[in-house]
C-alpha cells in the first residue's frame, strides 16, 4: 500500500488544512491537497493526502472510509497512480465532412 490516500465525496467547503487535521490523528501528514477546478477555482469534492508511512495511511483508510464528514459520507482509499492521458492537443480535420463555410456543394 502506498503513502498517498485518495479522499472523495468531500463537502465543497472543506479546505486543505481541514483535510490535514482530519488525517493528523493517524500519523504524520506530509501534504494534504483539495483538487480545484482550474477555471472556477471551486473544489471538485476530492483530494489527496500523503502520509509519512504505509501503516499510517492504512490506519487512516480503515478508520475514515465510510465515515461522515461535513454531511457527506467519505470515500477513502489508496490513491492510484495518475494515468498518462496522452493527447497531443487538438485533433486533425479527418472525419469533419465535406462542407465549406456553411455552403453545400453539389
Amino acid at each position: 500500500m502506498g503513502k498517498n490516500v485518495y479522499v472523495g465525496n468531500l463537502s465543497y467547503g472543506v479546505t486543505s488544512s481541514e483535510l490535514e487535521q482530519l488525517f493528523s490523528s493517524f500519523g504524520t501528514v506530509e501534504s494534504a491537497n483539495i483538487i480545484n477546478d482550474r477555471n472556477t477555482g471551486q473544489s471538485k469534492g476530492f483530494g489527496f493526502v500523503e502520509m509519512a508511512s504505509d501503516e499510517e495511511a492504512r490506519a487512516a483508510i480503515e478508520a475514515l472510509d465510510g465515515q461522515e464528514h461535513g454531511g457527506r459520507t467519505l470515500k477513502v482509499n489508496e490513491a492510484k497512480p495518475r494515468e498518462n492521458r496522452g493527447g497531443s492537443g487538438g485533433g486533425g480535420r479527418e472525419g469533419r465532412g465535406g462542407f465549406s463555410r456553411g455552403r453545400t456543394r453539389y
